[in-house]
């Protein structure tokens, strides 16, 4: 019995460990964010004003399937404000169903505006976006490649506030801030959107002010063509190819430009099976790069020790969700074995590293909600209920995720599966007729239905456990696990079309 009481321990113990240097790392790119907002940016610029100075841009729209937000989309991207010689709009469209004619004739009428956009169709889906992009750079005009996905909608004025950065040549890639088109339509967007905007204030300003490796997120931002075929080209062998080859760039010496103050709104996914797919591809990815380029950031000589250790948990962002994971699921046999063996009780100190992480991510994501939110007490208040309601959703979702991470780790290989647009804004708005909506319920969406009330179990034992009535230091952890995994279970089950 002992072995397996210190196996747990152990196990425990790791991942509160691996959790903690994460809430370290956090806390280290927030003093470097609040330092970065102190620095002006003297970064040299193209002049506009100069015609001899505006370079040749291509914009790619990788799409596929895109029947509720593809006239939106291409209506949007024609108010681009450049001047028409210098641009060139290729469509690269994989579409299987109706869309393809009518986004044809959307372009042949956009074409006799005297806008250059060529629509490409591939006859198969060989390395899904990436093989898209791939295709559409071997006939790009422009020296710059911006790329936007269906569902973003970048202001008339967007390259004009992007490719000028470009005239510093070591820049390879220059990347926006997204914001939400629907930050307000549910919880579940609420939260999506918290979590997307501590990584494009925290995390890209705070690596990418000290020189660490950041990534280009896929969309809303422009990559230097030659940056791209020197780094060798795109990728499909990995769910985020935009990872990829945003590692192998930076590791051949390219520079990463970061652009806060430029937002570009998109749509987030208003239904739970759409942000699961969204979720499943972003986490099994990053664990693929980790596989991929690991070893290649830890060999490099170049690299600072900083550097590297700043990529290498960069690389395992996902792999968090398994230590989270682990770390509920064994905190209630912890919370047994702490008021049965009360010669182990010093051990038991351990336990505060999970607080003391929550209280630094508490910390740094308010820096992040304060400057996009506000400040005043409202507002702090406001914040308080969306980190807990964001934490609990968040660890929710961790079994979900932590399979898979798992995937990504071991090297099985997925389709890459798209995120279902809806363009939807307001709740009373119909999104049960969309056809590209995943109608099967996953099996182990049930089994994050038995967690919840595995953690409801963890709330009664708070009450029963040893001989001083009760233990209730892991309750508030249990209850936000409990709410966390029954809000994804219930959602899952009750979103069907």
């Amino acid at each position: 019995m002992m072995y397996l009481v210190s196996l747990i321990i152990v196990v425990y113990t790791i991942a509160l460990l691996l959790i903690f240097m994460y809430a370290l790392a956090q806390l280290n790119l927030l003093s470097n964010y609040l330092s970065a907002q102190k620095k002006k940016d003297k970064s040299p610029k193209f002049n506009f004003s100069n015609p001899s100075e505006v370079p040749l841009v291509t914009i790619q729209l990788p799409v596929y399937n895109e029947m509720y937000v593809m006239d939106r989309l291409l209506d949007n991207i024609s108010k681009i404000d450049y001047p028409k010689d210098k641009l060139e709009i290729q469509v690269l469209d994989d579409s299987t169903d109706e869309t393809l004619k009518t986004t044809q004739k959307h372009i042949e009428a956009l074409k006799s505006t005297g806008l250059d956009i060529v629509h490409i169709c591939r006859t198969d889906r060989t390395g899904f976006k990436a093989g898209a992009l791939k295709e559409g750079l071997k006939v790009a005009k422009g020296e710059f490649i911006a790329i936007f996905d269906a569902d973003f909608l970048p202001e008339p004025n967007w390259l004009k506030k992007t490719i000028p950065y470009f005239k510093n040549s070591n820049i390879g890639v220059v990347q926006t801030r997204w914001s939400h088109l629907n930050r307000e339509y549910s919880v579940l967007t609420k939260i999506q959107a918290f979590a997307l905007d501590a990584h494009f204030t925290l995390e890209q300003v705070g690596r990418n002010s000290k020189g660490h490796f950041i990534n280009f997120n896929g969309t809303a931002g422009v990559w230097r063509k030659a940056c791209i075929l020197d780094a060798g080209n795109w990728e499909g062998d990995t769910l985020t190819e935009d990872l990829d080859l945003s590692y192998r760039a930076q590791l051949k010496n390219w520079e990463f430009k970061y652009l806060e103050d430029v937002e570009t709104p998109a749509e987030l996914p208003i239904v739970i099976s759409a942000a699961r797919s969204q979720q499943f591809r972003w986490n099994k990815g990053g664990a693929e790069n980790f596989r991929k380029m690991s070893w290649k950031v830890i060999s490099n000589k170049q690299l600072s020790k900083k550097r590297k250790v700043h990529g290498l948990l960069h690389l395992l962002n996902s792999t968090m969700f398994l230590n989270v994971l682990i770390v509920a699921v064994l905190s209630i046999p912890m919370l047994y074995i702490k008021n049965e063996y009360a010669h182990l009780k010093p051990y038991f100190y351990m336990m505060s590293f999970f607080v003391v992480s929550s209280v630094i991510f508490f910390v740094c994501y308010w820096f992040m909600y304060k400057k996009i939110y506000g400040n005043s007490f409202k507002d702090f208040v406001q914040y308080i209920v969306m980190f807990f309601t964001f934490f609990s959703i968040a660890m929710g979702f961790s079994l979900h995720n932590s399979i898979a991470v798992m995937e990504g780790h071991l090297g099985k290989r997925s389709d890459f599966i798209r995120t279902p647009k809806f363009n939807i804004n307001a709740l009373s708005d119909n999104w049960k007729s969309n056809k590209y909506i995943n109608k099967n319920i996953p099996i182990y969406v049930f089994f994050e239905g038995l967690l919840a009330l595995y953690f409801g179990f963890g709330m009664y034992s708070a009450f029963i456990v040893g001989d001083q009535g009760g233990d209730f230091g892991l309750f508030p952890f249990h209850l936000m696990l409990f709410l966390g995994f029954g809000f994804v279970f219930f959602k899952s089950i009750t979103s069907r079309a």
